[in-house]
């Protein structure tokens, strides 16, 4: 199977420039950085000891900043390297002020692009986030004998099926690592059938909170906030904001000062959704700080990365993307993290236990459709917010997490 995998990445690297064009030309790939992925570095690499982070997107690049911050501190760290695959995820470490840590974007996992890579930046350790395993970079890892991590392993029932129909691959794979630190227990039970050895469950990293606290938006925006009643659709998918908009249209008959904002999860989307919330006759306010705020504006929409906690800070009556669509949810916790009050479809399987804990908690509320949206969305509106001691609980409950992981990664 190694074989056949060997063969078909080295399909998509031959035909790598075309994939790219395509996706410079729909938003999805960095016009200047792109030959990064093709082993092309934009920076450079410092003397000393470097250790390695990758992460597939921006979920998993934030469940790690908490991580990362300490290790800028640590003094026996010259180096920190991040890599990901998308344009949004690079955004989250350039909005950051770190000293230390760096952004590249993953290389194919070819064997000539691997060895590139890891010839380059040598790291001493290398931590792959989640579900991010690339079987030839593990390879040569192994190979060298660079010390292989799986920080947050999350291995869903789908994925563990699609593994084990090729069970020795997967196996030469995960027996590879010398450490999985699972987020949940059915993790544990499919990274051991998989073949990992050393699995631990200490907690789900995304329940850290990073040092990092949102700053306040601009005085003309806050007061229009606070002049509005608002609610904020976050971190949605294709179809979700023009259900978001009608939902706006139904909700202004009873609420006639309502504002919503919509945060999409890709902004290189956000020119068709402003015609489609336009085609609903909604007015429609980009986001951007020196253009002056109609007062008559019915939907705020985000067109930059890196402002959602602002937004958490200040409107706390929000809808979850991702959930309605069969995307399976995004990160409920950084919004909980601000006393915010979630609404979030039916799909959120890639954060099953983290929203099973927060619906205990009276903090989410699961919906099918527009309808309950509104619904919910009212009684969000006439109801208090005494959230206070669950973020105190949460906070405790990422700090514990998160010094754990940060112990058995040192040991």
């Amino acid at each position: 199977m190694f074989f056949i995998y060997k063969i078909l990445i080295n399909l998509i690297f031959f035909f790598s420039p075309l994939i790219i064009i395509f996706r410079i030309f729909k938003g999805k790939e960095d016009k200047l950085r792109f030959k990064e992925k093709i082993g092309f570095f934009s920076k450079k690499r410092d003397k000393g000891n470097l250790i390695w982070f990758h992460g597939a997107s921006v979920g998993e690049i934030q469940s790690i900043i908490p991580l990362v911050q300490k290790f800028e501190k640590n003094k026996e760290i010259n180096q920190i390297l991040i890599t990901s695959n998308t344009v949004s995820s690079s955004f989250i470490i350039k909005n950051l002020k770190f000293k230390k840590t760096i952004h590249q974007f993953f290389p194919i996992d070819c064997n000539y692009v691997s060895k590139k890579f890891l010839n380059y930046w040598k790291p001493s350790k290398a931590f792959f986030i989640d579900s991010e395993i690339w079987p030839i970079t593990v390879n040569n890892l192994y190979k060298r004998n660079i010390p292989i991590f799986l920080l947050n392993g999350r291995i869903t029932k789908k994925s563990f099926n699609r593994w084990r129909v090729f069970s020795s691959f997967a196996s030469s794979i995960f027996g590879k690592f010398n450490l999985c630190l699972s987020s949940n227990t059915e993790t544990k039970k499919y990274l051991k059938k998989l073949g990992a050895k050393n699995i631990k469950i200490i907690g789900n990293l995304k329940f850290s909170q990073s040092e990092n606290e949102a700053n306040n938006l601009n005085k003309e925006l806050i007061n229009l906030l606070k002049s509005r009643k608002t609610w904020c659709a976050s971190s949605t998918h294709f179809n979700e904001e023009q259900l978001c908009g009608i939902a706006h249209i139904e909700l202004k008959k009873k609420f006639k000062n309502l504002l919503t904002i919509i945060i999409p999860r890709h902004i290189n989307r956000i020119n068709s959704i402003k015609t489609e919330l336009n085609n609903l006759n909604l007015k429609v306010h980009l986001d951007e700080p020196k253009k002056k705020i109609n007062p008559n504006t019915d939907i705020y929409l985000v067109n930059s990365y890196g402002k959602t906690k602002l937004f958490y800070k200040t409107c706390k009556n929000i809808f979850l993307g991702g959930s309605l669509v069969m995307h399976g949810g995004q990160n409920p916790l950084e919004a909980t993290r601000y006393g915010c009050k979630i609404l979030h479809g039916p799909n959120v399987y890639n954060f099953s236990e983290i929203y099973k804990f927060l619906e205990k908690k009276n903090l989410s509320k699961k919906i099918n459709n527009q309808h309950q949206l509104i619904k919910h969305i009212i009684r969000y509106f006439n109801s208090k917010n005494n959230s206070k001691k669950i973020i105190k609980d949460l906070h405790y409950m990422g700090m514990d997490i998160l010094n754990k992981t940060y112990k058995e990664i040192n040991k």
